[in-house]
């Protein structure tokens, strides 16, 4: 592959979220999330894990700030918790809750880490849930009120934002098939009633975030973004990938349809053929909806991990079976390993929204301990990673206005369904003591950026 580099500008990072890492679940004032809530029902959660403790972030912050800055890492993406700001959802202030994310982000700029900050990422307040979470009609100006807190707060210092972090998941493993805090399997009219007010709430929080920030705001949204592989690259394969990542099929699996989730918020109109496939089920529609929820964006985030494969049939794009048998590669998630995701689903999505680019997650759960010398050797997350990367230099190379990398995760930690049991983090976190180690990967990371990734072709 062309050795082009990577732009002097580029943005390398991490990412975090906060009911993964931050623990305090219940001090200074926080509120209850969904996520509180849901760990506590029988079976939710492997093992019976919950995020009460979790890296304990809350109290070892400035310890995982001057890992960061050891590390060299120039930009941390990381969520704020809403019921830890406002515990009732709206309404009362909690200073302590702010006063912490004060703290961080202070900190952070101390070491000349730049912070990206996700105003929500899945930790939903328990009392607006109460209320009809997403489903009630003022979930948009509920989310608006918290942007606008947050933003008066903080937008002196802050300048990188993101409303969401992927709408996809948290409504559809969270309301539709019950994987997911709040654990609800809600009717597909309300899962699309969800979807739009859940946008109506994006677009509010960009239209406050544009007028209220004191530094002029870059702001965006990071979506699911796992694309769809051609199976070779013929161009009828290609239109093929295409036609299924965007196009409804109207056989019932629409409701997973990547243009059913990006085209509302990217092109300001559902995908061809919404009102004809939803028929019976849609949403009440208000005459400026669509112009709030299309919002200008600067960029678009793209959590990529794995992806599928299909080829042009007869009929029209033709998915091929799953690649984990005989021994195939893959990761602890059992996610397959698909490098190419990040050349074609930078390609496809920038073809189709003409918006930068920022790679907002990428990364691996891998099995990761501490070993006998005292390290953490993890040379599959390595070679994962140079796979991956190689990729998006390539898709970069070809002219994809690529403008940013942010590896998941800094730290091992809660993953959601799956506890504490499977481990992403470049840093290593032993649950019991917190003690944090550097995995090799760490150390690697550190000179993919020292070198602005030239070290992926000079290794």
């Amino acid at each position: 592959m062309k050795a082009s580099y990577f732009p002097d500008h580029f943005i390398w990072g991490v990412a975090t979220a906060s009911y993964q890492i931050e623990g305090a679940a219940y001090e200074d004032g926080k509120g209850l999330s969904v996520w509180d809530q849901f760990c506590k029902k029988e079976g939710a959660i492997l093992y019976g894990d919950n995020g009460d403790i979790a890296c304990d972030h809350y109290h070892h912050y400035a310890e995982d700030i001057q890992l960061m800055s050891q590390l060299n890492i120039p930009a941390y993406r990381f969520s704020l918790s809403w019921p830890r700001i406002l515990p009732e959802g709206t309404g009362h202030i909690n200073q302590k809750g702010l006063d912490f994310y004060d703290r961080l982000v202070d900190s952070l700029l101390e070491k000349n880490i730049t912070p990206h900050v996700t105003l929500f990422h899945w930790d939903y307040p328990q009392a607006l849930l109460d209320k009809g979470g997403w489903l009630h009609p003022d979930s948009p100006l509920w989310f608006e009120e918290y942007t606008r807190v947050v933003v008066e707060r903080l937008s002196d210092r802050v300048e990188h934002w993101m409303t969401l972090n992927e709408p996809f998941c948290h409504i559809f493993l969270g309301h539709k098939t019950g994987e997911h805090a709040p654990g609800f399997k809600l009717s597909d009219k309300d899962i699309l009633q969800i979807i739009h007010n859940t946008y109506l709430a994006h677009g509010r929080s960009v239209l406050a975030l544009r007028s209220l920030a004191r530094r002029k705001p870059r702001v965006g949204i990071a979506m699911v973004g796992s694309p769809v592989l051609p199976a070779t690259e013929s161009p009828e394969d290609i239109e093929a990938a295409r036609q299924a990542m965007f196009n409804l099929k109207g056989d019932g699996s629409d409701l997973s349809t990547i243009g059913l989730w990006f085209d509302p918020l990217f092109l300001g109109k559902y995908p061809e053929g919404y009102e004809k496939v939803f028929a019976g089920v849609l949403p009440d529609i208000g005459p400026e909806d669509m112009k709030i929820m299309s919002q200008p964006l600067d960029f678009l985030g793209l959590n990529i991990y794995y992806s599928g494969r299909v080829r042009m049939g007869k009929d029209g794009p033709e998915g091929i079976p799953e690649t984990l048998g005989m021994g195939r590669p893959r990761t602890t998630m059992n996610w397959p390993i698909t490098p190419e995701g990040l050349y074609w689903g930078p390609r496809f999505f920038y073809e189709r929204y003409k918006l930068p680019i920022y790679i907002t997650e990428n990364g691996m759960a891998n099995l990761d301990w501490v070993y006998a010398d005292g390290k953490v050797h993890d040379p599959q997350r390595i070679d994962f990673l140079t796979r991956y990367l190689l990729q998006l230099n390539r898709a970069l190379s070809e002219g994809v206005d690529v403008r940013a990398f942010m590896h998941w995760s800094l730290l091992d930690n809660f993953e959601w369904a799956f506890g504490f049991d499977r481990r992403f983090g470049l840093i290593h976190v032993d649950y019991q003591t917190q003690k944090r180690t550097l995995k090799d990967s760490a150390y690697w990371y550190s000179t993919l950026i020292q070198t602005n990734g030239r070290s992926l072709f000079n290794p």
